[in-house]
């Protein structure tokens, strides 16, 4: 799976966000500009240590995005959308795009993509949920779709076994 930020603002977010793709197998694609720079403590904060364990691609601006990824699926995730994140099949190695946190993706790309254009059902007084949680909720329906590919999918006790019950 792939996770793209265009042009993210808030470091905490991007390391939540970076956290949760190192956690999944998912490469983190970020499209500049970012409101914050990468050495950014609070990133890091956020990121934990992770971040050096993490696939993370940075392009120039969307059109760099596009020329480097040609084959690439992409869903774009907006509140602008007219379907549900679950009522499309995601493959292993789609994209999953998000906006900035203050305006989600221009509407000048959501108009040439509506067909993959996704959103996360919720209240209709709300204008958004945070970032790092909608990622975490669409990317987490791909993974299922999918089986969770390559994810660890039992626990174990540190001190104990299930079977002491």
């Amino acid at each position: 799976m792939n996770i793209v930020l265009l042009e993210p603002e808030i470091a905490a977010n991007t390391g939540n966000i970076g956290r949760t793709c190192c956690a999944t197998n998912t490469t983190l694609h970020l499209i500049y500009p970012l409101g914050f720079r990468i050495n950014d403590k609070t990133l890091k904060r956020a990121g934990m240590d992770y971040w050096e364990k993490l696939d993370v691609r940075y392009y120039d601006d969307y059109a760099d995005f596009l020329e480097k990824n040609p084959d690439a699926k992409i869903y774009m995730a907006t509140t602008k959308a007219r379907r549900n994140h679950t009522e499309v099949n995601y493959g292993p190695n789609d994209y999953i795009m998000f906006g900035k946190e203050s305006a989600g993706i221009p509407e000048e790309i959501l108009m040439d993509n509506e067909e993959t254009c996704v959103r996360i059902p919720m209240g209709h007084d709300m204008r958004s949920l945070n970032l790092g949680n909608s990622v975490a909720i669409i990317l987490y329906e791909a993974l299922r779709q999918n089986d969770f590919l390559g994810l660890e999918q039992e626990g174990e006790l540190h001190n104990h076994r299930w079977d002491e019950i």
